[in-house]
């Protein structure tokens, strides 16, 4: 009789630490689709961005097709992959340069179409860094709680999961912002 009660705490014990592995990496799978989500929303955005200010940016042909070509790139990567995160970080770059560079045009600023999609644009932007926000935290969760016993012992169940990189600021990114390389 106590073989069988040791025997049943023992599969329960197992049994929960197996559901949090498998809800842990779920939840990392939620968040990747949430930066999905996100980006799309910006794929979508970038078009009309662009459109608009192709009627008033003359000078800034390079910078619009250069930006036309990473988004294409960029939805193009698989998800989460190295290649998507990088053509997503130069696609944030020169997205920056792209509103730095809209201030040269008093026309353009002033103009109500233009005035919404940058407001879009922003808020889509704060959406993604909450949605990366987020995968790297389920990310972390995961790794815990498959590194540390007994998640261990099932780890292997989140091997593809496990192998996923955290979202990270570029090094460009981290410098400072020159603003005065971008207004003629």
């Amino acid at each position: 009789m106590l073989g069988l009660i040791i025997f049943v705490v023992v599969a329960i014990w197992l049994y929960s630490v197996y559901t949090k592995l498998i809800k842990a990496t779920n939840s990392v799978k939620e968040a990747r689709s949430g930066i999905d989500v996100q980006l799309r929303k910006r794929y979508d955005l970038i078009p009309n961005l662009l459109t608009i200010a192709n009627k008033f940016m003359e000078h800034e042909k390079e910078l619009l097709t250069e930006i036309t070509k990473l988004r294409t790139l960029a939805m193009e990567a698989p998800t989460g992959s190295a290649a998507s995160m990088a053509a997503n970080a130069k696609l944030d770059s020169l997205l920056g340069q792209f509103k730095v560079s809209v201030e040269n045009y008093p026309n353009l600023k002033s103009d109500s179409t233009m005035l919404h999609a940058m407001q879009s644009y922003n808020e889509t932007e704060e959406h993604i860094a909450a949605s990366r926000r987020f995968y790297n935290s389920a990310l972390s969760e995961l790794r815990n709680t498959a590194q540390i016993f007994p998640g261990s012992l099932f780890a292997y169940l989140a091997k593809s999961e496990l192998e996923s990189v955290y979202y990270e600021t570029s090094e460009e990114a981290r410098q400072p912002v020159n603003a005065a390389q971008y207004l003629k």
